[in-house]
């Protein structure tokens, strides 16, 4: 279980649900979330590219939400937590 708090407010509570040394993945879903969504799971994946000494790194998410709240909360996981991730990952490997 993982426990934080946002800093613009709000808590999310995260259970792990898969770790894979052999796969290099974890999966985890959300259980409280000040976002309109349910049913969360989150997969994050590391896969070897064989041209060079490269990893790709592939996160996706599914969830259920209202239809009018789609579209933002695509962005928002998308954008605002996964591509926030990727780039603090960025920052720690291409110093």
């Amino acid at each position: 279980m993982r426990n934080f708090n946002l800093k613009e407010g709000g808590n999310i509570r995260e259970k792990l649900l898969v770790l894979s040394d052999l796969d290099y993945l974890f999966s985890y879903s959300i259980l409280e979330s000040p976002m309109p969504l349910t049913n969360y799971v989150a997969t994050f994946q590391l896969k070897p590219i064989t041209d060079g000494d490269r990893t790709y790194a592939e996160w996706t998410a599914i969830f259920d939400c209202d239809s009018q709240d789609e579209k933002h909360l695509i962005k928002l996981v998308g954008d605002g937590v996964f591509q926030t991730g990727f780039n603090a990952l960025n920052q720690i490997f291409n110093k």
